[in-house]
């Protein structure tokens, strides 16, 4: 309970601070009936209502997953963000089939299967993305491509 609490008051906080930000939105001469500032002041004011309600009738205590389970969870999280700094300068193909791999490891601990997943859906998600919705990717690293 008192997470839930600490969280509706934090989620109830940043949203005030983003409706107040909202205000400051300028508009000019030419601007819609509504105005820039509706859309943002709108979201804000329903995420501080939210974090009012969570705040107010909070859950029953969590159970936290285990340590290890953290862990696998801060690997694939450190993994993911490694995929999104490897796209540009290694290609598609590379950090997509490791990226899925070790994923796919993570799921099932066997190096075989876990390989041929990630190499299976590197290429097939580039055939998917490339040629049916005609993505601009690119295969592999522009070293290769000479």
């Amino acid at each position: 309970m008192v997470s839930d609490r600490i969280f509706g008051a934090v989620v109830t906080l940043v949203s005030l601070a983003y409706v107040a930000s909202a205000t400051q939105i300028q508009t000019s001469f030419l601007a819609d009936p509504v105005g820039p500032r509706t859309f943002p002041i709108l979201v804000g004011s329903i995420a501080a209502f939210c974090g009012i309600l969570v705040a107010l009738r909070p859950d029953e205590d969590p159970e936290w997953p285990a340590l290890q389970t953290l862990g696998a969870l801060a690997i694939a999280v450190a993994v993911l963000v490694g995929y999104a700094y490897a796209l540009k300068p290694l290609g598609f193909l590379l950090p997509t089939a490791i990226t899925a791999a070790i994923l796919s490891y993570q799921i099932s601990p066997r190096i075989g299967p876990a390989a041929i997943a990630g190499v299976g859906l590197s290429v097939g998600l580039f055939a998917i993305f490339k040629f049916a919705l005609g993505l601009g990717l690119v295969a592999l690293p522009a070293v290769m491509h000479g």
